[in-house]
């Protein structure tokens, strides 16, 4: 089955058109990536990958999209056009977390032993993520969470590896690492728990701040 690949979610957008029914044997047909915003440049670089390929539309099944955590809105943009290919074409659709996909990068690598994952979360907090790498294995020790600056310094100062888009700027020996299409579509192989489009949604771990409105109060 080719996979469609779309990883949106940092400052560095990615697209990735692969075969293959196992991780381990994924091949990647068309791939590209720049950095920038918008929905144009976003479908331009679906189009290139397609172009490299030198497939038709209709010859995807999978539509596999980078949640995050991660740009809120790139996330969101990813999602829409995944939304859109599964109505105009039955594709099915898979969402993977874009720290897992960090993490797979890290160990591809050769970092080992435990790493934190971060991306900056705004109002001065980051997102981090905690994983063990063994040549052999990626495994989440300790699950998605908020956390300051400092408390990542301390990790990056019991020498743990610090990686991800913020990384160099959190800790001086941070390793910038984006999470990357094209091991979105490795991850994404030969997964089955399909889900429907309404089901794709961003990985964000702050509640809501919109409160709706109570309804206006009759005159009586």
């Amino acid at each position: 089955m080719k996979i469609l690949a779309l990883e949106f979610s940092s400052e560095r957008r990615s697209v990735a058109i692969a075969e293959g029914a196992e991780p381990g044997q994924v091949t990647i047909l068309g791939y590209g990536c720049q950095a920038g915003s918008g929905q144009t440049h976003a479908l331009g670089l679906v189009e290139a990958a397609l172009r490299q390929a030198g497939i038709e539309r209709e010859a995807i099944g999978c539509v596999a999209v980078g949640l995050g955590p991660g740009s809120y809105t790139g996330i969101r943009l990813a999602i829409a056009l995944a939304q859109g290919w599964h109505l105009a074409r039955g594709v099915r659709l898979l969402g993977v977390g874009s720290f897992d996909a960090v993490a797979a990068q890290a160990q591809a690598a050769g970092l080992r032993g435990q790493v934190q994952v971060v991306a900056d979360a705004q109002r001065n907090e980051f997102y981090v993520a905690t994983y063990q790498l063994t040549a052999t294995d990626v495994r989440l020790v300790q699950p998605l969470r908020l956390a300051t600056a400092q408390q990542i310094q301390q990790c990056a100062q019991a020498e743990e590896l610090v990686v991800g888009p913020e990384a160099g700027r959190v800790v001086p020996n941070g390793q910038t690492l984006f999470p990357d299409a094209a091991t979105l579509a490795r991850l994404a192989a030969g997964r089955t728990d399909f889900v429907s489009g309404q089901h794709l949604e961003p990985i964000y771990l702050r509640p809501t701040t919109f409160v709706k409105a109570p309804p206006p109060r009759a005159d009586v």
